[in-house]
């Protein structure tokens, strides 16, 4: 009988957890710098994200920022940097989740989702695999296509539409969308094609990351308006005078080992995959369940600020331009914002085979 009443109550209980998932997200999920305070982080939410998540991860050098400040975590976390104070290895991350760790297959899919139709079939290979089956987070980076495919006009047919297409194809799966690193060179097509994801992601529900937003700001909340991917920023693009590197100068001014860690960053500063690993972590407590409450943004990422405030946005009743209209946006309804960082939809997960305990997920 005990067995019995145990079996149904953990079948009811997985079945539950997978209309969460199905269900998750009525409002977007927006992951950008808001989201990069690690110390915000409670440890039973870390814990969650590693009893819950089973995470595949495509990517090539720019995406390794994430899973490269992921593992200096680790080590950073252990000797009390940020004054944390949790247990040993609790960032410890692998594929497979040994030892209590995060599972994250990491390069699970060849290539980024620059490369169209190449990611689309990787993914659905992947998923069919039944090895796979236990995966419920598909998360991919680009590399430096995504100003070229807005350039293109084929970011939503090789992008959006075929990552919207995969949800519905696997509904008990999270598929986190993903901004392109920013670029210097080509700074007005990459903050279009940025601003595009961004607008889809807002006006959809999705699950986003957004790369390109965490580099353009410090630590300190210090906005950069035209900035290239290794962190140096310039008075003006494409045509600017570089006026210095705001990942090194915050890094020259602070201690390493309890300020921010060492750590390879693909084309860029340590300092950069550390604020990527602080957001990856938000991203996977949240897709656990985990509701930060966090502060509003009312800066616009990809516009430079004016005598007449409308990109600079402090009208609490808008959200900065992203119609290119001139004109701040009204607010979207109530469970979203302009900013990022909220979760919305209350869902339950069973705590034990008699009773509930309400969590947020996204």
């Amino acid at each position: 009988m005990q067995k019995t009443f145990l079996r149904a109550g953990f079948v009811l209980s997985l079945a539950w957890v997978l209309l969460c998932f199905a269900t998750a997200h009525a409002t977007p999920v927006i992951i950008d710098h808001n989201c990069t305070d690690i110390t915000a982080i409670p440890e039973s939410a870390i814990n969650q994200a590693k009893s819950t998540l089973h995470i595949a991860y495509g990517h090539t050098s720019h995406g390794s920022q994430l899973t490269s400040g992921m593992t200096g975590l680790v080590a950073f976390a252990n000797t009390g940097g940020l004054g944390l104070t949790l247990p040993d290895n609790v960032f410890a991350w692998n594929n497979g989740g040994a030892g209590g760790a995060l599972d994250l297959h990491d390069y699970a899919m060849g290539g980024d989702v620059g490369y169209h139709p190449d990611w689309v079939d990787n993914t659905r290979a992947y998923l069919d695999n039944p090895g796979n089956a236990d995966v419920n987070v598909i998360i991919w980076s680009w590399c430096g296509q995504v100003d070229d495919k807005y350039r293109a006009g084929t970011l939503n047919s090789e992008y959006l539409a075929p990552m919207a297409a995969l949800e519905a194809a696997y509904p008990d799966v999270n598929f986190v969308y993903m901004t392109g690193h920013v670029d210097i060179w080509d700074d007005a097509d990459n903050k279009a094609a940025n601003r595009m994801i961004r607008d889809f992601c807002m006006d959809n529900d999705k699950i986003l990351y957004d790369f390109a937003d965490i580099e353009r700001y410090n630590p300190d909340g210090t906005y950069f308006e035209y900035v290239h991917d290794n962190c140096d920023y310039y008075d003006t693009a494409p045509d600017g005078t570089r006026q210095g590197n705001w990942a090194i100068e915050w890094q020259n001014t602070h201690t390493e080992g309890m300020d921010w860690y060492d750590c390879s960053s693909a084309h860029s500063q340590a300092l950069n995959a550390n604020q990527k690993a602080y957001a990856a972590w938000w991203l996977w407590a949240a897709l656990a369940g985990w509701d930060p409450d966090p502060p509003a943004d009312d800066d616009d990422d990809d516009t430079a600020d004016d005598d007449a405030g409308d990109d600079d946005n402090t009208d609490t009743d808008t959200v900065p331009d992203t119609d290119d209209d001139g004109k701040d946006s009204p607010l979207p309804p109530a469970g979203g914002s302009g900013g990022g960082c909220f979760i919305g939809t209350l869902c339950w997960t069973f705590a034990d085979t008699v009773g509930a305990n309400p969590v947020f997920a996204p």
